[in-house]
Order: structure tokens, then sequence, then C-alpha cells
């Protein structure tokens, strides 16, 4: 498989998990639960510090 495909379905993956980290956030906020709060925050802190360096070390359009 192609590095940029590899990088493409490991993106993806991350930003799933991030959709969901603020989906988790909000349902929690909205039940006024401050334990899954504080969860659902450090697990979009996690999904946000994965993504960083994958975001970084993307191989160029043309590196097939």
């Amino acid at each position: 498989m192609a590095p940029r495909t590899v990088w493409t379905f490991n993106f993806t993956g991350w930003i799933l998990f991030t959709v969901s980290a603020v989906a988790f956030t909000w349902t929690t906020w909205a039940a006024g639960d401050p334990v899954g709060l504080i969860a659902s925050l450090a697990f979009l802190i996690a999904c946000i510090c994965f993504i960083v360096p994958v975001w970084i070390h993307r191989p160029s359009k043309t590196e097939e």
C-alpha cells in the first residue's frame, strides 16, 4: 500500500476519534457529569496529541 494511502487511513481514523471525543464531551457536559466531562476532555486532548505528529509527518502527494 502506498505511503499516502496509509497516511490517509491513519489520519481519517484520528479525525473520527476526535469527532467522537467532541460528541462525548458534549453529552457529558449536557448531562452534568463532571467525572465524565474530565474523562472525555482527556480523550479529546489525547486525540489532538496523536493528530499533530500524523499531520506533521504526512507524505507528499507525489510520494507513492
